[in-house]
């Protein structure tokens, strides 16, 4: 996908950019609501991510002159602004969608997901992901391993279904912490391994075959077969 990320907050900006990159799209950033204008006119994007606090026109002001040109690009908008009334703004200036500061990265992949399927209706998305007997269904929210149910927690879930995208891929704490958590966490925090602890309780104590491995001094990665 070719996304165009409007932000002017650097440090979050720059941890976004380079999680969708992970993800396998293109991003161009700008930094200005006018810049944003003139970019979205100019190129053609399966996505917009819209921060509505920006420099010379705020994201409601580019979303509005967007659809008064026709514009249906999918449009997520971006901001620490959580009232109700905030939102109804948003969405009746053209947003599709609308996710609130500070957010967890997994979830901004899952409404990326969410909006540019719904556009596009791309192929092949399952909404069931398989890792061996392991299967994780993310319209039921649901993990089943072996035929049994496993009841997870929403970061345990997400974790899970960041590490199940990639099988056999070894993922750092540090990209962890950046899909899974808010990107203000303090990144020396050992929240990570402490969730990968409570997944293994979950999924493989009772299983001969352990999924999840440790590699030592890196992360950890989800055995592929």
């Amino acid at each position: 996908m070719h996304l165009l990320l409007v932000e002017d907050e650097r440090r979050l900006a720059t941890a976004v950019r380079r999680v969708l990159e992970e993800e396998g799209h293109v991003v161009d950033w700008v930094d200005d609501g006018a810049d944003a204008l003139a970019q979205a006119q100019t190129e053609e994007y399966d996505l917009v991510l819209l921060d509505v606090m920006l420099p010379s026109l705020d994201g409601y002001e580019v979303a509005r002159r967007l659809r008064a040109k026709s514009n249906t690009v999918p449009i997520l908008m971006l901001t620490a602004r959580d009232g109700v009334s905030d939102r109804v703004q948003g969405l009746d200036s053209g947003a599709d969608d609308y996710l609130v500061k500070p957010f967890a990265l997994a979830e901004l992949l899952a409404r990326v997901r969410a909006l540019t399927r719904r556009a596009k209706m791309l192929p092949g998305d399952s909404s069931v992901l398989k890792v061996s007997d392991l299967e994780l269904d993310l319209k039921t929210r649901e993990a089943i391993r072996g035929g049994k149910r496993i009841e997870l927690t929403a970061k345990e879930f997400a974790l899970l279904e960041v590490m199940m995208r990639h099988p056999g891929q070894v993922m750092t704490r540090s990209q962890l912490l950046d899909r899974i958590w808010s990107y203000d966490v303090l990144t020396e925090s050992n929240i990570v391994d402490i969730y990968i602890h409570y997944l293994r309780n979950k999924i493989d104590r009772d299983f001969d075959e352990k999924l999840i491995r440790t590699v030592r001094g890196v992360g950890y990665a989800l055995r592929s077969v």
